[in-house]
């Protein structure tokens, strides 16, 4: 369990315990469960919110709580993505850019219409928000993690460091993960779950492609902002069908 431990530690700012570095190779695994446990808590805040308020202000509180969940981590990649590989720079300047930590124009548009749509999407989903948020929040961290374990890492030392590679043994619980998120929006969304999948798999499939264009490969940054997008394409394929 200590590659379990080491995700939450990674993904999230709950308490994990002591762990070592060699635990944080086993962590990519764990990720889509994390995932449901992310967003399994920002469910029950949005029901909880639910009850007092409108479905808008009750989307308002669980994205915001999940960012104080996460710290941000993937918002934060969103943002550094944007102003890298928006910046129209060569590679080498692309990746400086995504190392400062100040957001410039095209991290805050970016960073700010991706919470718009998410709160949006949200609040027209209504009382199945919460079935979205857990299977959203779990697959676009199961696509995160297949997308750093597929390459190509451009940087020798950044987030993703130490977690490249084969799954191993710790595909098992990406798969389960990935099984108990897809049964439970087949069985709560129906067939919303085709495009809500498609558009998962679009969103995450474009981020990788632009960044595999423009900088020969992927960053840290580039996979938060992979699940940002991803959970977002998620959101608005139930909608698409709904």
């Amino acid at each position: 369990m200590r590659g379990a431990r080491a995700a939450l530690a990674f993904l999230t700012r709950l308490p994990a315990g002591a762990l070592e570095s060699a635990d944080f190779a086993r962590a990519p695994g764990w990720f889509a469960a994390i995932g449901l446990l992310i967003g399994g808590l920002t469910a029950v805040i949005w029901w909880l919110a639910a009850l007092v308020w409108p479905p808008v202000i009750a989307a308002i509180i669980a994205v915001a709580a999940g960012l104080l969940l996460t710290g941000a981590l993937h918002e934060d990649g969103l943002a550094d993505t944007f102003d890298g590989l928006g910046s129209g720079c060569p590679r080498e300047r692309a990746l400086e850019i995504m190392r400062d930590s100040r957001i410039g124009s095209y991290g805050t548009l970016a960073l700010g219409l991706a919470l718009a749509a998410r709160v949006a999407a949200l609040a027209a989903l209504g009382p199945f928000a919460p079935v979205a948020l857990i299977a959203g929040q779990s697959l676009s961290r199961a696509g995160m993690a297949m997308m750093l374990r597929a390459g190509p890492y451009v940087r020798a030392a950044g987030a993703g460091t130490g977690m490249t590679g084969p799954l191993g043994a710790t595909r098992w619980p990406l798969f389960a993960a990935l099984l108990a998120a897809t049964v439970l929006t087949g069985a709560t969304l129906g067939w919303a779950l085709v495009p809500a999948l498609g558009g998962l798999i679009a969103a995450q499939g474009l981020m990788r492609a632009w960044a595999v264009k423009r900088l020969g490969g992927l960053t840290g940054d580039v996979l938060g902002a992979a699940q940002v997008l991803g959970d977002l394409g998620f959101l608005l394929g139930v909608l698409a069908w709904r």
